[in-house]
């Protein structure tokens, strides 16, 4: 079946290609390659620009300074790229292949075993940012064969790009009040990528909001994060906290943080679209083995090497040993407090002495906390 004229689109000027059949090829390309939904949005995002200036001014990024630092670049990917007149979207599913189909319970119950550590789902596998990297790439050069050397460039959460916007201009899902994308098909559980082209492919259709009057998110958040309807403080986040923050976790956030030593899924736990998430095409993202009901306790025996060896590969590797040592030292004085385990004592006065400053506030507030337990 012929396309009209208005499928046929210029590749930077040179020759025209048929936008829609190449489209379907990116598609099937994609689904090879382990991502579940490809979309196109373009490059207008002026709307959006007001609500970043807004959160910005707030200082809701908090010391992510490489935010503050793009500004408005953020919402114009033809200023970040020249030439680009289109973004591919890409959509990758993480939930590891053998998730059980209760997997929202189990992850409540361990989030409330005070000796075990939570580690987000998303990083018990391979580092996200490797893998669709890779494949974004490999995705491009596909491209690449067919229509002949174009423009682009390829991110996955590594740049100014205002990722869930162009998710949602694109039909991949729409906003949710956690601010994460959510789909109707698969929840929030995956990745997002981006390909910017300087090919005028067809766009794809927004899809509509879902979350109606629910505010499940909102009501669950430990530290209250999620401030308003579709607006985080990242400041409060214990993703944030745990991982992007570099320097003394805030007395105030300490209790609320419980067990988790790494993120934090309660958002995405407590909402009802989540039943629908999608398991991973990829055995990248299958859980590793040490991540199976870890203990706190054994995690704060593994020295610097063990560390590195065990995270290797991994967004563990990202927040480094000392930052690793702070989370485990708060996570344990939450469990101290809650069941007054003289070993979990004994081992964090054990570590004492050779805490460097960071950790070692943290373990002298983790001891304070036996005072408190029943």
């Amino acid at each position: 079946m012929g396309h009209d004229d208005s499928d046929r689109v210029s590749d930077g000027g040179t020759r025209a290609i048929d936008g829609a059949e190449t489209l379907e090829r990116v598609r099937a390309w994609a689904l090879e390659l382990g991502f579940s939904q490809i979309g196109v949005a373009g490059v207008d995002l002026h709307e959006a620009e007001p609500g970043l200036r807004a959160w910005l001014d707030a200082g809701f990024h908090g010391d992510m300074a490489y935010m503050a630092a793009h500004g408005m670049r953020r919402a114009r990917p033809a200023e970040l790229v020249p030439g680009t007149v289109r973004v591919i979207t890409a959509r990758m599913d993480y939930l590891p292949r053998a998730t059980p189909p209760t997997w929202q319970d189990d992850e409540w119950r361990r989030a409330s075993r005070p000796g075990e550590a939570v580690v987000s789902v998303y990083a018990r596998g391979r580092d996200y940012h490797k893998v669709l990297r890779r494949r974004l790439q490999q995705l491009a050069d596909r491209l690449a064969a067919v229509v002949g050397p174009f423009g682009h460039r390829v991110f996955t959460d590594s740049a100014p790009v205002l990722e869930v916007e162009l998710a949602q201009r694109s039909g991949i899902g729409w906003r949710g009040k956690h601010t994460l994308t959510l789909s109707r098909e698969a929840g929030s559980t995956f990745f997002v990528g981006e390909i910017f082209v300087d090919l005028a492919l067809p766009l794809t259709e927004p899809v509509s909001a879902h979350c109606g009057s629910c505010s499940a998110c909102i009501d669950t958040c430990p530290t209250r994060a999620i401030v308003a309807p579709y607006r985080l403080d990242a400041r409060r986040c214990i993703s944030y906290l745990t991982i992007e923050h570099d320097g003394s976790i805030p007395i105030e956030w300490r209790a609320a943080i419980g067990n988790r030593v790494f993120g934090c899924d309660d958002c995405q736990l407590a909402c009802p679209w989540n039943k629908y998430a999608q398991r991973a095409a990829l055995a990248d993202f299958d859980a590793r083995a040490v991540w199976s009901g870890p203990q706190l306790l054994a995690l704060w025996r593994w020295d610097e090497p063990q560390f590195l060896q065990r995270a290797e590969g991994s967004a563990l590797r990202r927040v480094g040993y000392s930052r690793w040592r702070r989370n485990l030292a708060v996570a344990l004085g939450n469990a101290l407090r809650a069941t007054g385990d003289a070993a979990v004592e004994q081992a964090l006065r054990a570590a004492l002495p050779g805490a460097d400053a960071l950790v070692r506030e943290h373990i002298e507030w983790a001891l304070a906390q036996g005072h408190a337990a029943p």
